[in-house]
Parts: C-alpha cells; structure tokens; sequence
C-alpha cells in the first residue's frame, strides 16, 4: 500500500504539503497542488477515509441529487451523474447518490446527516423549492441547471436559450419560415423546468426577430401519439418546413411519421435536436443538432465545489455556449411548387 510519505517524495515535498493538498485545511499554490495531485494519481494511493474524516473533520463525499422522472431521458442524466462521479474521484472525494421526487426533503437529508461535505443537484425548476434552503446552509452547493433568481447560489448548464435562438437561426438561414418545436412531456413546461423553458423562449424569441412563425407541441408517447402530434401541426400550419426537437424519445417517431406522410428529411422538411452526440449520429437520419455537454456540465460542477470547499471564490453562474453541428437532416427550404 502506497503511504503518504511516498508521495510527498514522489512529489518533491513535506508530508504536511500532502495532508494539505488532501485535507484543504491550507492555502496551497497551484502548481504545487497539481504537482501532489499528479503524484496522487501516479502512485495510486488511497487515503484511508476515517482516518482522513478524522483529520480534517470531512467525510470527503458529495451527495448528488438526481430525481429521477419518468419523464425525463434517463441516460442524460447518467451520463451527467457518471462524469460527476468521475470528476469527484480525481479529487479525491466519493458520491452519495439520492434519487427519487424529495424535493427540499433531500436536501434536509443530506445538511442535517453529516454524511457529505457538499451537494449537487440536478433536474433544476425555474421557481425551485430547494433554493431557500440552499440559501440557509452554510454547506456548499452547486447547481446543474439555472433557475429563475440566481442570487445566492452557484450554477452551471449549458445556454439552453442562445441554444434555442441558435436552432432558429439555422433554419433561418436555409429558408424556412414556419417551424416547429416538439418538445418535452407536458409535465416538464409545467414544473418549469429550466432547460425547457429557456430553449422556448429562446427560439420564440430569436423566431420573433428573424420574422419565423413558431408552434410549440410537448409529447409523451409513442408512435401514434407523434401521428396526432403531426397531424395538427401540419392542419394548423401547412407550410411547417422546419421541425426542432428538444426530447430524445421523439427523434425516431418523428423521423418515422415523417416518412409515412410521404415528407422525406431533408428535401421536404429540416429537422434540427437538442440532444446528446450518439442520438444524433445513431439516428435513421443523421441529425443536425446541438449537443448536450453532459460531460462537461458534471465536470464544471465538481470543479466550482472542489473550489468552495477550498475557500476560493467561484463565479456564481457558468454557462457553456452552445454548438450546432450541420449534418444530413438540415437543407435550405424547398421551392413551393
């Protein structure tokens, strides 16, 4: 077993640099952190974790918060909670995952055990239930996601409204005027849900400028329930040519239908999603779309806690700008015929 002086020697310093670096109860530079740190990871040594609780009065875990919906894609959120994982790992500090719909309950949970240093919490509504109590304690916290009063709190997510003034802009440019957006469950827009809320009113509101008219249907279902979905899109608005889709589980129906209506992807009608790299390039068609940075939200997270439980200031909201990668489901408007 690897032991701590091994380390400090690997490293090039004091023993005590290396309780420091691990116990963050002092100020370390930088390179003389990474420098630790590099060894660490090189050496593969574990701190014995009572022994450290002990000593620096931390149990070194951070408790995830993920309510896991049935109304949400599920593996964007793993893939999120797993970068966490991942991310806190290198820092030396191990996850307390919580799901399930317990709201400020969780919360109380995690600040009134002892059992974690810190929290993250995902699935973030705009009027959130959880802030006040956030606000209260004096236990670090981070959200992933953005809600509508962010004094107070530290947060990070992807633009989810440049993203969605991002998809009208593209469909702009290729010629379409009428657009629409299948978007998520109807129960999502009614918890307000952040990501959801912002990528509407994003697109409604780049849409308003560039002069493109936009309809918005939530769906939940299969097959037939997208048939509906179409139908009353295309009996509303006939001259719908641009399709934006902002709920994984409907790429493949809406793909389908489309075909079934006789509207081939792209010539008769574009289709742009928000939506993880994989769906986009596994789909039947493959898709222009924004992807979501599921990765690099989990990582970002870890990063500015990492940092409060260190002391050391952090800004209070980190957005990620959005990407739009053009592929084959993107053309410019066909002539009306």
């Amino acid at each position: 077993m690897v032991t701590l002086a091994e380390v400090a020697q690997h490293a090039g310093v004091s023993s005590s640099t290396v309780s420091y670096v691990l116990s963050g109860k002092r100020s370390i530079s930088a390179g003389t952190r990474q420098r630790v740190e590099r060894s660490i990871r090189a050496l593969g040594y574990h701190p014995n974790a009572g022994a450290r609780a002990l000593a620096s009065s931390r149990s070194n875990i951070i408790a995830l918060i993920v309510p896991l919906r049935t109304d949400m894609y599920v593996p964007v959120m793993m893939e999120i909670a797993i970068a966490v994982a991942t991310a806190a790992r290198a820092h030396g500090y191990d996850i307390l995952l919580l799901t399930g719909e317990e709201g400020p309950e969780a919360v109380r949970r995690v600040t009134g055990s002892g059992l974690a240093d810190a929290m993250i919490l995902m699935d973030v509504e705009l009027e959130d239930e959880r802030l006040p109590l956030l606000r209260a304690t004096e236990e670090p916290s981070v959200l992933i996601g953005l809600p509508a009063d962010t004094s107070g709190v530290t947060c990070v997510d992807l633009d989810w409204s440049a993203t969605g003034a991002l998809c009208a802009e593209h469909l702009a440019e290729l010629g379409h005027r009428h657009v629409a957006l299948i978007g998520e469950a109807p129960a999502v827009y009614e918890r307000h849900t952040g990501f959801a809320d912002r990528t509407l009113d994003g697109l409604r509101s780049r849409a308003g400028e560039l002069g493109l008219g936009v309809l918005h249907r939530p769906w939940q279902g299969g097959y037939d329930a997208m048939a509906t979905t179409l139908f009353r899109i295309f009996d509303e608005r006939p001259r719908t040519t641009g399709f934006v889709v902002q709920n994984e589980s409907a790429v493949e129906p809406l793909l389908a239908v489309l075909r079934q209506t006789g509207r081939a992807v792209p010539e008769d009608v574009s289709v742009v999603a928000v939506c993880p790299e994989q769906v986009a390039v596994q789909a039947s068609v493959r898709l222009t779309s924004v992807a979501v940075p599921a990765q690099e939200m989990g990582r970002h997270a870890v990063e500015l806690l990492v940092e409060r439980l260190e002391g050391r200031d952090t800004d209070d909201v980190v957005l990620i700008a959005p990407e739009l990668t053009v592929r084959a489901s993107s053309a410019p408007v066909a002539p009306a015929r």
